[in-house]
């Protein structure tokens, strides 16, 4: 199964005149990247979020949010925690006094400590549970799009495996008949500059000629690079980066064909066999 690593998700859930709500959006990454905005009473969740994500996404730079609504929150007040503000300032004054210099904490730096706002309005004691387990279930349907995503990736990848192998078969079907034109080429070339030429040394150079040319070892490993992207894409398990591997492999058996040719119908199919292999690598770069 392939999945990608671009998707969307968002639950929300009712619980008294509490609302949840949770975002998670997911683009593409080299490893596995998660950042978290959660509301102070429910900063206690991370651990937990971040260990199911670990356990359920493999690559991915992964953003989540957590947001809580509460019927009539445009008329709550917020109340200050005395107490962690006197311990704030308090330690401020000691670092001041063990440094000996700088400058105090200002009301806004106190005001932005974590903690120290909080509505009025209380919440609902079984809400961390709730929370986490309405996160379950955002992660659970942003797989489904991943997954869903991923079918396209698939078969995208799959034409484009095709497309190559058709062309492969094209030239390797085509290159005797090439060389063999060449090489008749060079002998009537010589023949008109009436260059008297030793036989065997003629046919030495001949097949010195035919081997400087030949691409049967390029497209052989064409052919076996195709086999192991569809190896690949039938594992079940992120394969991303080897895919992405494999990429570079058939990119450089690609531009090697291409040197090799000899008639601008090689040289063309070489620049078609690299255009459909950058497609390929650019829809890769969204596989997990």
């Amino acid at each position: 199964m392939v999945l990608s690593m671009t998707a969307f998700a968002r639950k929300q859930s009712s619980i008294g005149q509490t609302l949840l709500v949770w975002e998670i959006r997911s683009v593409n990454h080299r490893y596995l990247e998660t950042g978290f905005r959660f509301p102070e009473a429910l900063r206690t969740l991370e651990p937990a979020v971040r260990d199911a994500l670990r356990k359920t996404l493999a690559r991915g730079k992964v953003d989540c949010q957590l947001r809580i609504e509460t019927e009539g929150s445009q008329n709550n007040t917020l109340q200050i925690d005395e107490a962690l503000v006197t311990q704030l300032n308090n330690v401020s004054g000691d670092v001041l006094h063990l440094t000996g210099g700088g400058n105090a904490l200002t009301v806004h730096e106190i005001l932005k400590w974590p903690g120290v706002l909080q509505e009025s309005k209380a919440l609902p004691e079984d809400l961390e549970t709730q929370a986490l387990a309405l996160f379950k279930e955002t992660l659970a349907e942003l797989v489904d799009t991943r997954k869903r995503e991923g079918e396209e990736l698939y078969g995208f990848v799959n034409q484009r495996v095709k497309a190559i192998r058709e062309i492969v078969f094209e030239v390797k079907t085509r290159m005797p008949e090439i060389l063999a034109a060449q090489q008749q080429a060079l002998r009537d070339r010589l023949e008109a500059l009436k260059i008297d030429l030793d036989p065997t040394r003629l046919e030495q150079e001949i097949v010195m000629f035919a081997q400087k040319w030949d691409i049967d070892e390029e497209t052989d490993r064409l052919e076996v690079h195709l086999n192991e992207v569809e190896r690949v894409l039938e594992l079940g398990e992120p394969s991303g980066r080897r895919l992405d591997f494999l990429m570079q492999e058939l990119n450089r058996e690609a531009n090697t064909l291409s040197s090799k040719a000899i008639v601008s119908e090689t040289t063309h199919k070489a620049v078609d066999l690299k255009v459909l292999i950058e497609q390929m690598r650019e829809q890769i770069q969204n596989i997990e």
